[in-house]
């Protein structure tokens, strides 16, 4: 599709990144690719890599100068991204967020645009394909997809472009960006929801696409998986308790799964205190049966186990920030 984005509108494409040396050369070229003869700067924001990231964006550095490496000494991808726009934003109309485990269309962020300046958005959000390669990996992906892991959220399902509360971050107006103080750095997870709250409290608008999608790798082995969800439970957390927001029912479900297993060692002194873990656990592995036959799909039963991974260390996540917050009024 011939591309329809004004050659005038500036875009700064931010990768934030820390040892992503098997990706971060594919994604530069695939970028200054789509966008060559179009007003744009990449930065790859990176946090210290020690796998040899660096040196692959140095050496890409030499040879095209739409290409900048900026170190992030804060390490997280909020503080990169900040870092990226407070030194270079005020020359770029638009931010393009790049997750450096993702893949994207040639022509994503050029469909990106044409969306934002056809609906006016201030924020353009997209739906995630999760794909896995090794065994683990394709059972998590598997699992993420599915209403099971991902309680039917609109950025992993995608829909008909619609008006948004919050979706995965892709583009955004640089404007409303610096309007609202950009990423709160303290999160290290879930600063995208928490920054969306204050766009929407400030009267910016957010829309889902429906002419691009990213694709996502999820993390390949248990440990990983279990601490970027503990990391996501802690992030859902103290956007709750920063906002005073609800959280939604598709979050206060696996919000009991920690006191399910708590509540569990009570078996100890009666076994019925087992029966809710063991719902729960009937209710994963019947969902994952149910996709290995709906799908023809064999690994719905680890999917299950994927997403117990995933409900477990983002109650306990969730759970352990609502002490710490508790301990501090404590004090």
């Amino acid at each position: 599709m011939e591309s329809r984005v004004n050659s005038k509108i500036r875009t700064l494409i931010v990768i934030p990144c820390l040892n992503e040396a098997k990706t971060i050369e594919a994604l530069l070229h695939k970028f200054t690719g789509m966008m060559d003869g179009k007003n744009f700067r990449v930065v790859v924001a990176d946090g210290g890599s020690t796998d040899g990231t660096r040196d692959i964006v140095d050496a890409f550095v030499k040879n095209d100068e739409r290409v900048t490496l900026l170190p992030n000494p804060k390490r997280i991808q909020s503080a990169g991204i900040n870092l990226a726009v407070s030194t270079f934003g005020q020359d770029y109309d638009y931010l393009i967020r790049i997750d450096a485990h993702g893949d994207y269309p040639d022509d994503y962020c050029l469909r990106l645009i044409e969306d934002a300046e056809r609906t006016g958005a201030d924020s353009v959000v997209v739906a995630m394909d999760t794909v896995g390669h090794g065994l683990f990996q394709k059972a998590t992906a598997m699992a993420q997809n599915s209403k099971l892991g991902n309680g039917g959220s609109k950025h992993r399902e995608g829909a008909k472009g619609h008006w948004i509360d919050h979706g995965h971050h892709a583009l955004m107006r640089i404007a409303a960006f610096d309007a609202v103080g950009g990423y709160d750095e303290t999160f290290s997870h879930n600063e995208d929801a928490e920054l969306d709250f204050r766009l929407r409290k400030s009267g910016f608008r957010i829309w889902m696409t429906d002419k691009t999608r990213m694709t996502y790798y999820p993390r390949s082995s248990v440990l990983p998986l279990f601490k970027q969800y503990l990391a996501y439970g802690r992030g859902r957390a103290k956007n709750l308790l920063k906002h005073r927001s609800i959280p939604k029912i598709r979050q206060m479900i696996p919000l009991a799964v920690l006191p399910v297993f708590v509540f569990a060692l009570l078996s100890l002194y009666h076994w019925v205190a087992l029966i809710p873990l063991g719902l729960w656990i009937a209710a994963c592995l019947g969902y994952g049966l149910w996709m290995a036959i709906g799908q023809k799909n064999p690994y719905g039963p680890l999917a299950a186990f994927s997403a117990m991974v995933m409900h477990f260390a983002w109650s306990t996540g969730f759970w352990l920030e609502l002490l710490k917050f508790r301990g501090k009024k404590a004090a």
